[in-house]
């Protein structure tokens, strides 16, 4: 029998991986279900992925690689001992220079307009990597050209560079790539990275002014309070006054003093609860419960739903064009994202489908999608999926839109909330009793 290789998330929560033999991959499938285990992935151990079987060309390479190879580094040699060592150092920090998202954005426009005009692979890619400023990028779309020219898919070299190539972007280019349709998967790869940075920029303009905000009035809370007791507490000595400072403010300026003489063991506390924290998240369980918690957290969660779901959508609606059926649009879109919980709802539609159910269940019943998205997907499998994707696709980047706009409203509130609390806190602790002190009295009889 077939030996498979599956991980799946059991009834209690935890995240089990294993080993077995199974007649087939629906008959495993059928048996986690049976024992109310939901799976992330199950996966024949004789057949290597494409990344794997890539690895190993990286490790063998073709000759004429390794010819170029050892050309370049002999000639490498030749200049480096002509060269000073600052010369040297200044280009070894240009051959790792750090590849940017518009560095991607505007590689893929300019290969998707030469692809418009009817450029072959080969020709479009060398046409574009003339033009390509950043070394970094310029010697992957060597690389990947070398493995065109060789032969390869372009996708295969993509899943090489994995850290560089976003998942749904080589996705595209695969899925383009295997149906003959290049051209259009470049144009959706466009429209995904622009869409992309939009929605960044729009999350930087509302993130950076709150937390710059927020981070500024903290320190000069802590800092102007540490600063201020002190001060006020001396002004009293000074003048041999024998009246005391408010219990509030006595009792911060103690617990301060106390925080400083045993700053330590604080630092050591916050430090172990980190600590085991980061520990808990790299446990499967931990991932996975994380990864939950990123989709249920207050104010962000929904957003980051809806940008995963969107590229979940965006997938399918490729595959769907390109001939797929849903189920192989959906195995094929199983890259999408590194939620698991995301991937374990993936992996449980194409289980309904194996099993004759509907894909749409685990969406339905996660909890996650609003009744909009899977009433729409109910009625596309009902008339025309493929227009009704389009459709959801066009809705979801509204849907995003809209809660970026409600962020926007709500979290400025949030950080004036708190900002107010900790202004109250400063000015009843703080400069209240400096007032008093040139007042020559206290301003609230409460205090004395």
């Amino acid at each position: 029998m077939p030996l498979y290789k599956y991980k799946a998330v059991t009834k209690a929560g935890d995240i089990v991986e294993y080993k077995v033999d199974a007649a087939s991959r629906y008959l495993l499938l059928k048996k986690l279900k049976s024992n109310d285990m939901l799976p992330i992935f199950v996966e024949p151990l004789h057949v290597r992925s494409d990344k794997k079987i890539k690895k190993q060309k990286r490790n063998i390479e073709t000759s004429h690689s390794v010819l170029k190879q050892v050309r370049a580094e002999q000639i490498e040699k030749n200049i480096n001992k002509k060269q000073s060592w600052y010369k040297r150092m200044n280009e070894s920090l240009q051959r790792h220079q750090a590849i940017k998202k518009r560095d991607i954005l505007v590689f893929t426009q300019n290969f998707y307009l030469l692809k418009k005009a009817n450029f072959n692979n080969i020709h479009a890619l060398s046409t574009v990597m003339e033009t390509i400023e950043n070394p970094t990028l310029r010697a992957i779309v060597e690389d990947i050209l070398l493995g065109v020219e060789a032969g390869e898919n372009m996708y295969t070299t993509m899943e090489y560079y994995g850290s560089v190539f976003p998942p749904i972007y080589i996705n595209m280019i695969k899925v383009g790539e295997l149906s003959g349709s290049l051209t259009n998967a470049l144009e959706q790869a466009v429209k995904y990275l622009e869409n992309t940075a939009a929605m960044n920029k729009k999350l930087k303009e509302i993130l950076i002014p709150n937390l710059v905000q927020f981070v500024a009035l903290m320190l000069l809370a802590v800092i102007g309070t540490i600063i201020s007791v002190p001060m006020i507490q001396g002004v009293f000595d000074s003048f041999g006054s024998t009246a005391k400072l408010p219990p509030l403010t006595l009792a911060f300026s103690n617990f301060l003093n106390w925080i400083v003489k045993i700053w330590y063991i604080p630092v050591m506390i916050l430090g172990g609860i980190v600590v085991a924290v980061i520990a808990y998240i790299k446990t499967p369980k931990g991932r996975y419960n994380f990864h939950y918690f990123k989709y249920k957290m207050p104010i962000f969660g929904k957003l980051i739903y809806a940008i995963d779901f969107s590229r979940l959508v965006q997938s399918i609606l490729l595959n769907l064009k390109n001939g797929l059926r849903i189920q192989e649009a959906l195995e094929t879109s199983r890259n999408i994202s590194n939620n698991l919980v995301m991937l374990s709802l993936i992996e449980s539609a194409i289980n309904n489908i194996i099993v004759g159910q509907s894909w749409i269940e685990p969406f339905e019943k996660s909890g996650l999608s609003t009744p909009m998205i899977t009433e729409m997907l109910k009625i596309g499998m009902q008339t025309d999926l493929t227009e009704m994707m389009e459709k959801l696709n066009d809705y979801m980047q509204i849907d995003i839109d809209n809660i970026i706009q409600k962020i926007i409203k709500i979290l400025p509130q949030v950080v004036q909330v708190f900002v107010g609390i900790v202004l109250i806190f400063v000015v009843v602790v703080v400069l209240v009793p400096m007032i008093q002190v040139y007042m020559g009295g206290w301003m609230l009889e409460g205090y004395t």
